[in-house]
């Protein structure tokens, strides 16, 4: 055996040279960000804003690529059958990485085993908005009022497995509501149903929300966040209320595949953390009403384990599947 050992040191020093080259040629041509939605929307939008920081800073062009279907499926999958090389990127949320394997008995993909963490991008808090036609003022005013309802109430979300759905669905656990799910093919055409008074109620983030908010069409209620929001400093968190558990966002954070080497990741994200923490970029993402992060991809994947556990228990509890 041991007249093998120069071989393996070979072997060994030859791939922690090859990691180092990729890791200092990277990039060396442009970078493919996939979006899994269809543009327009609050992943699109991340991604367009910091991956022009990020061109910038690595001095390759960043080309958004929508690829929108099959509950963010399609761009996952696409994503992982890539070359692992740091030139195909993914938007992905956690619906992608945490709801999905827990929703469908089958899926084209699996987060863990295909997919590399980065790093957290930003978070898209939940907040309860009600319409016109609902006289609850507060979000105590609200609980009582489903309760008191024979049979509960509708509400809407941005489509069945979202987390606009499942912050909805955590709420209904933690203060014992009957409520329906009314899912919608995004969140415009359901805030449009909100503030028409064809459906009470529904969780939203600030992004998709903020116009209606503004616009006084929709009443924001409560945040489903540990802080209060700084866009509306006057409404008070479920914690607040009593709700500690009713913690609920829309997570977006970048995605490899699996194989690529971790120089190569190591190098992306100090890239892509920098163009997030970026004085003007920062500002549009919260201008926008995204709360930005840029975390190491250790600390994102340990967002991940502790956020599949805590959600995969909810939604086997209440035995959701969109198979």
């Amino acid at each position: 055996m041991p007249r093998f050992q120069p071989l393996a040191l070979l072997a060994l020093s030859f791939a922690v040279v090859t990691g180092a080259h990729a890791a200092d040629a990277w990039p060396a041509k442009p970078i493919r960000w996939i979006v899994p939605y269809p543009a327009g929307g609050g992943s699109d939008f991340l991604a367009r804003t910091i991956g022009q920081g990020l061109s910038t800073r690595v001095s390759q062009p960043v080309v958004v690529d929508n690829k929108p279907g099959g509950n963010t499926a399609i761009g996952a999958a696409e994503t992982a059958r890539s070359a692992p090389d740091g030139y195909t990127v993914l938007s992905a949320d956690n619906g992608t990485l945490v709801f999905n394997p827990a929703l469908y008995k089958t899926l084209s993909y699996n987060p863990t085993r295909d997919l590399a963490p980065v790093t957290l991008l930003g978070r898209f808090p939940m907040i309860l908005v009600v319409g016109p036609g609902t006289q609850a003022k507060t979000a105590q005013e609200f609980i009582a009022q489903v309760k008191a309802t024979p049979g509960g109430v509708n509400y809407g979300s941005a489509g069945a497995g979202s987390p606009h759905h499942l912050a909805m669905e955590l709420l209904k656990t933690e203060a014992n509501l009957t409520m329906t799910h009314a899912p919608y093919r995004g969140a415009a055409p359901a805030l449009s149903d909100v503030a028409a008074g064809q459906i009470p109620a529904m969780m939203v983030d600030y992004a998709a929300g903020a116009g209606f908010i503004k616009g006084g069409k929709v009443r924001p209620l409560a945040v489903a966040n540990a802080t209060r929001l700084p866009q509306l400093p006057d409404v008070p968190t479920f914690g607040e209320l009593g709700y500690k558990n009713v913690e609920a966002a829309a997570l977006v954070g970048m995605v490899v595949p699996a194989a690529t080497p971790p120089e190569v990741i190591n190098t992306l994200n100090r890239q892509v953390v920098a163009s997030v923490k970026d004085p003007a970029i920062h500002k549009k993402l919260v201008d926008f009403g995204v709360e930005p992060v840029g975390n190491t991809p250790a600390q994102f994947a340990d967002l991940l384990r502790s956020e599949t556990a805590r959600w995969t228990r909810l939604i086997h509890d209440l035995k959701i599947s969109l198979d």
